[in-house]
């Protein structure tokens, strides 16, 4: 008798292979039969005809990191068929951790990731020091989902300077060492890989760049040579120019980490955007990456699959509206959303924010450059919005000005309405670079960032978004294969570091599964939600479509609504392939 059997779904298994029907039986959490199981006895039978049956979604890029320590569900990550995470990415992290540096620690979590520092502080319940002590605090927790981190390069360049690693001051060589060892004592205990973050546009809450920002190379070659040492752990970093800033450093950028894989032997990862300041950039570095494989390196960039979008909104970090001094004034007045919402629908408030006149050229040029690239969302949510979808483009349409179209988007649904700014991967106005990168031979898919800017974007819908829009909705150029999509956000992501027990429906693999009605699939709307701790604001996003996501063999989510199991665990290192049965 299985565990339990999910019959006459659709099998795409990850591999890459063509789609089958097939039933899947799961017993002691792993996958023992695959084929016709129809008549067989278990202890749970879920019908999936007319599903699609796929893995868990494997996400490599999130920063649950403090979210794990006091939230089972792990949403909205988890709401959207993702049964493994990777945190501690970008060089920040909780570990390792002096008493002292708490409340430092949390600032440049805040800073870096606009996650509020209240709901951290509120949250996290300290029992750690050092980061073999932080995994063990994970350890005794569980989840919707397994975890796995990595140590970061910010709480360890603290950890061993003090306020010298705190201000990006030289490591000398002892600093060096014991850094070195640090991370060499996480990986052996268990973490996935080490972090770094190099672009500007990381700080901290006090405006100083992230530890580690301007680390030469002695210091990054030391502390890479702990991966070597082990044969261990993948090297993530976002290096200078991921943001636009700095972007003539990024060949420089890449000389180096072509340099520290080749000499280390490890994978090397790194974020790769389209830069308005540099639309053509991103070619480059793929073209860079795959000569450097070449010679011996092992380079992935790592890519998203849609743009990377501030959202604005009345109860958003960024408004559109906050250089508009009647909106300013009654932001300042610290009004709770129902008090603002009210005050909006006076006519004669309207008609202040919306009459607003820039004061200045560059003020004008700035309003005007926003308003040909935000869009009103939507309902589903179009993330490859054509002009016409603008605030310019719809205001010119209907005769009115960008300010009014504005005004009402974001008044709607209560006064919970959001726009769309794309500011990353949308600099031709359409998805066209994305889908060159996402094709590219060593991209790899990540960036969703769940956990993390939960006050301005909500991209944990990602893997959603990769079987909507790339597969079945979109419109303005080519789709994709749904065997490539599934693949792409599975096996190859999982392999990248080292996870071979899951990633794919094989025989001997992780109970990892996905049942998904295809055709229902879609994304709701962003909305915000005040539920992190000490009542901190948060943007999530729902879908619907799942009508279930199984983990080791547990059903966790059922259309969508959490049952209350907790099967997920640490992930302690790489895993191995499975022993084959018979």
């Amino acid at each position: 008798m299985f565990d339990l059997l999910i019959l006459g779904g659709t099998v795409v298994d990850g591999t890459g292979a063509p789609r089958r029907q097939a039933d899947v039986a799961i017993s002691d959490g792993r996958i023992v039969a695959i084929g016709e199981l129809a008549g067989e006895e278990a202890l749970e039978t879920l019908d999936a005809t007319g599903l699609l049956v796929t893995p868990g979604w494997v996400d490599i890029h999130t920063h649950y990191d403090g979210q794990a320590t006091w939230d089972p569900e792990l949403g909205p990550t988890s709401w959207h068929g993702v049964t493994t995470i990777v945190t501690g990415n970008c060089g920040v992290g909780f570990a390792p951790a002096k008493p002292d540096e708490h409340e430092w620690l949390i600032g440049l979590m805040e800073g870096v990731e606009d996650i509020p520092g209240t709901a951290l502080a509120e949250g996290i319940t300290w029992e750690w020091e050092s980061f073999p002590e932080y995994l063990d605090a994970l350890d005794r927790k569980r989840w919707t989902m397994d975890v796995g981190t990595q140590i970061s390069h910010g709480a360890v360049r603290a950890y061993v300077m003090g306020e010298r690693g705190a201000r990006n001051e030289p490591a000398t060589p002892e600093d060096i060492a014991e850094m070195a060892a640090i991370v060499k004592e996480a990986i052996a205990a268990g973490a996935l890989g080490f972090s770094t973050s190099r672009t500007i546009a990381h700080r901290a809450i006090d405006g100083e760049p992230v530890p580690g920002t301007f680390a030469a190379e002695d210091e990054l070659f030391g502390i890479g040579g702990a991966l070597k040492d082990l044969d261990a752990g993948v090297f993530e970093l976002a290096p200078m120019g991921t943001a636009g800033e700095d972007i003539v450093s990024a060949p420089k950028e890449m000389a180096w980490m072509r340099r520290l894989s080749a000499a280390i032997g490890r994978p090397v990862s790194f974020a790769l955007l389209q830069v308005d300041t540099a639309p053509g950039l991103w070619k480059d570095m793929l073209d860079a990456s795959l000569e450097a494989v070449a010679e011996g390196a092992d380079l992935w960039p790592q890519v998203a699959g849609r743009p990377t979008g501030i959202l604005t909104g009345h109860q958003t970090t960024y408004c559109l509206f906050d250089q508009i001094p009647a909106y300013a004034e009654l932001k300042a007045q610290d009004l709770s959303p129902d008090e603002l919402f009210a005050a909006l629908k006076d006519p004669a408030t309207r008609a202040a924010i919306t009459s607003f006149t820039p004061d200045t050229p560059e003020q004008q040029e700035a309003f005007e450059g926003a308003f040909a690239k935000t869009f009103v969302l939507g309902d589903p949510p179009d993330y490859e919005p054509g002009h016409e979808r603008s605030l310019a483009g719809i205001a010119r349409a209907n005769g009115t000005t960008p300010l009014e179209v504005a005004f009402d988007a974001m008044m709607a649904n209560d006064g919970w309405g959001l726009l769309y700014l794309p500011i990353l991967n949308y600099s031709d106005g359409d998805l066209e670079p994305t889908l060159a990168m996402l094709q590219h031979p060593r991209a790899a898919l990540g960036l969703a960032d769940g956990g993390a800017h939960v006050g301005t974007i909500c991209d944990a819908s990602m893997p959603t978004f990769m079987l909507t829009h790339w597969v079945r909705d979109r419109t303005r150029g080519d789709r994709l294969e749904l065997e490539w999509i599934v693949k792409k956000q599975t096996m190859d992501t999982a392999r990248l570091y080292g996870l071979h027990d899951r990633g794919t429906l094989e025989v001997g693999m992780l109970g990892d599964v996905n049942l998904i009605d295809f055709e229902a699939l879609e994304l709701e709307p962003p909305m915000v939600l005040t539920d992190l701790p000490a009542g901190g604001h948060r943007l999530v996003q729902r879908a619907r479509g799942y009508v279930a996501t199984i983990k080791r063999g547990t059903v966790t989510f059922k259309d969508g609504t959490p049952t209350g199991a907790l099967p997920g665990a640490l992930l302690r290192g790489a895993t191995t392939p499975p022993v084959p049965v018979g």
